[in-house]
């Protein structure tokens, strides 16, 4: 679809044909075993989608310090959805979600780098104490948006291969008590300083790393768009490039994904110049 971009000029608008957030039952938070690569394999082609990735939970053996939950989540564990399925005209990633603990350490040795097509790594998994955060830092709203710079500019400072790499779900209600308290979250968000945003998505389009629009990130009211959204728009005024992911643990996940994207989509602008293409050198 063609656009105005307000100075005459006929752009492109930012296509819905990828997916690069979905989890299958290897994953421990979906362990559903109709989330299988072949049914995520159906899904990108009923609805058009020419990427997708599966992005499992993962902490590599060979790193140290992993909490409980992650233990099990390393790569024999996710290996064990390989061969992909294939179809004509769908690139189908293996990729994996890693982590980063309160020490700033990230779950993925660079050995493994080259066995993954894509790799996320959220900086918002603040409901962990003692493996993502201290517990004093896990009653303060200021800690916790603190935290938010923090973890951010520490993976803009890792040695990952950005352009194979996306950030997930930067805008995860996660950050503080998620939908158990909605306005705490909000506030959270409120309390990260624009100044510090924008320093840090100018060093992430310098890196070249993807910024997520999480589809639960994005199911914000009308009242609470521009809280949500304020980093994003820093974002593409960086000139931060963008993809989807539905974060799927479950079929059910999928539905009403193109309608909540198409509505973040419109009210931030993008193009398909801001999309983050998967692997281009």
């Amino acid at each position: 679809m063609l656009l105005n971009n307000g100075k005459g000029a006929k752009v492109m608008k930012y296509k819905i044909d990828h997916d690069l957030h979905i989890h299958t039952y290897l994953s421990e938070c979906s362990q559903d075993p109709k989330q299988t690569p072949k049914y995520i394999l159906e899904y990108a082609k009923k609805n058009g989608l020419n990427t997708v990735a599966v992005t499992d939970h993962y902490w590599d053996g060979a790193v140290p310090t992993p909490s409980n939950w992650y233990r099990p989540q390393n790569f024999d564990n996710l290996a064990k959805c390989l061969p992909l399925p294939s179809s004509e005209g769908i690139k189908f990633l293996f990729g994996c979600e890693t982590d980063m603990n309160w020490d700033f350490t990230i779950g993925i040795p660079k050995e493994r780098f080259d066995d993954f097509g894509f790799i996320i790594v959220p900086t918002t998994h603040l409901q962990m104490s003692e493996f993502t955060i201290h517990p004093e830092d896990a009653e303060s709203d200021e800690a916790r948006a603190r935290l938010w710079v923090e973890r951010f500019d520490k993976l803009l400072s890792a040695d990952l291969p950005f352009y194979k790499t996306g950030v997930a779900h930067l805008a995860c209600p996660l950050i503080n008590n998620g939908a158990r308290d909605r306005e705490k979250y909000l506030s959270t968000l409120d309390l990260i300083p624009s100044g510090e945003m924008e320093r840090l998505f100018a060093k992430a389009k310098e890196v070249g790393i993807g910024i997520e629009l999480n589809k639960a990130d994005m199911r914000f009211s009308d009242s609470e768009a521009e809280r949500v959204l304020r980093m994003f728009r820093i974002a593409k005024w960086q000139g931060c490039k963008f993809y989807l992911g539905t974060d799927a643990h479950h079929p059910k996940n999928f539905e009403n994904a193109k309608e909540i994207f198409e509505r973040a989509i419109n009210m931030l602008g993008l193009e398909e110049s801001d999309k983050f293409e998967v692997c281009k050198l």
